[in-house]
């Protein structure tokens, strides 16, 4: 990963397993985003439909009653993101702040647009019969609206992918240039053909069931007829996702791919095609929703769950070597802050004047590990003649200590491990261990 920034971490401890917030952040997404394609989907379809209405004034109906689906959807879409956005947080809270850095003003901006938009759309249900006359400027609000709210999923998909792909960071200079990332609008695109699938089935589902009264509801229009535009509407975004997939899939670094990914993503596929043969077949049947529908949500409920946990897979392998080299630099940094600590702790150790430093072990051990050890007297760590208790006879294991060191002793700070050649790990042992206790007492001594 040449010239890839490899940042230290700020480790915080978990609140709870990686792997259950690993589940808790595949379940609260999908919870979060069903209510935000409903939402964006249901402003869509709303502004569709009633463009569709000043022609033929039934539909104006329609519209309206799909815009009064928006206002919960969005209290929803809102309190749900809630939990994503926390674990996210606790996961991957370096890639996430640091993707949210170089985009800028851009994630600042996230909440006046929501405000905005949701104040728009607020006004353009409201105003429904007072603009009645004025549907030019009635159109314009909810186009506004509409165009504000789809502001604000493509900045957390830009801050998303961003996040993932390390080796763009240097690259990147505000939200513009992470628009120009090969994967972000293909994916956006895919966003937003799936919110339009996802109302409409849900609209197909509310409009058209069995004991809804219809004909009262939504006076000059035909069940049939409005089941199975809203199911053609699905189809047809179903199945231009799946046509828009492969690009999604081809402008993902293959780095981040696995066989276990690709075969989730098969398996996926695989339902979704099944749900479209049943739509045509549910679409083109007379009369309210038969079961066929509920097969329907139900295999792509299964094909959206497959989905969420397939981009969890791809975001877990394509950083793990990044978190490597961070973690690998991130222990470096605090074993030598620990180790500046524990030799200002013990103080500037005292080496008499003219005294010769008789092996390469010994100023091996001057250099590294007298300012924490004295031979008798315990300063930071314990006293080199626990040290030769333990590992007489055993320099290879007082290596492995040196090397990857844990803590043994109650009161004592735990020791850092410490970074040598190899020759250098043989000849401190070998110092320690054979010869500190054989030399005289002047020149042994450490204190």
């Amino acid at each position: 990963m040449d010239g890839v920034p490899i940042p230290k971490d700020f480790l915080l401890p978990l609140p709870a397993s990686a792997g259950d917030l690993e589940l808790a952040l595949v379940l609260l997404f999908l919870a979060h985003i069903l209510f935000v394609n409903l939402m964006v989907g249901g402003v869509l379809l709303s502004l569709a439909f009633e463009i569709r209405g000043l022609r033929r004034p039934s539909y104006d109906a329609l519209a309206k009653k799909i815009a009064a689906t928006v206002t919960v959807n969005k209290s929803l879409a809102v309190v749900l993101g809630v939990g994503p956005l926390l674990v996210i947080n606790a996961l991957y809270g370096l890639y996430f702040y640091t993707a949210n850095s170089l985009t800028g003003g851009a994630w600042i901006l996230i909440v006046p647009v929501v405000i905005s938009a949701f104040l728009l759309l607020y006004l353009h249900k409201y105003s429904w019969a007072a603009l009645a006359d004025r549907k030019g400027l009635h159109l314009a609000i909810g186009g506004a609206g509409a165009t504000l709210l789809l502001f604000v999923p493509l900045i957390f998909l830009a801050n998303i992918n961003l996040m993932l792909f390390p080796g763009r960071w240097l690259e990147v200079e505000g939200f513009l240039s992470t628009l120009a990332l090969p994967n972000v609008l293909p994916r956006f695109v895919h966003f937003v053909l799936a919110s339009v699938a996802v109302a409409a089935l849900f609209l197909a589902g509310w409009l058209c069931r069995r004991g809804f009264d219809f004909e009262t509801a939504l006076p000059g229009l035909d069940r049939s007829v409005i089941k199975r535009e809203l199911l053609t509407v699905v189809l047809a975004a179903t199945a231009l996702q799946l046509l828009a997939g492969p690009l999604v899939l081809a402008t993902l670094p293959p780095h981040g791919l696995s066989w276990l990914l690709l075969g989730n993503l098969a398996v996926a596929v695989s339902l979704g095609i099944a749900a479209l043969v049943l739509l045509w077949r549910e679409s083109s049947a007379a009369g309210p929703l038969s079961a066929r529908y509920w097969t329907v949500v139900v295999l792509l409920g299964c094909t959206v769950g497959l989905m969420g946990l397939t981009r969890h897979l791809y975001r877990e392998k394509a950083i793990t070597p990044h978190r490597e080299l961070v973690a690998a630099h991130t222990a470096d940094f605090r074993a030598a802050a620990l180790g500046a600590e524990m030799r200002l702790a013990a103080g500037t150790p005292r080496i008499g004047a003219g005294e010769v430093v008789a092996s390469p072990g010994e100023r091996v051990f001057r250099a590294t590990c007298m300012a924490c050890h004295d031979l008798d007297t315990r300063r930071v760590g314990p006293p080199l003649r626990e040290i030769v208790d333990i590992y007489a006879d055993n320099p290879d294991g007082l290596i492995a200590w040196v090397k990857a060191p844990g803590k043994k002793r109650e009161g004592y700070q735990q020791m850092p491990p410490i970074t040598m050649q190899d020759a250098q790990y043989r000849a401190v042992a070998t110092y320690i261990l054979n010869e500190v206790f054989s030399l005289p007492e002047a020149t042994a001594e450490t204190g």
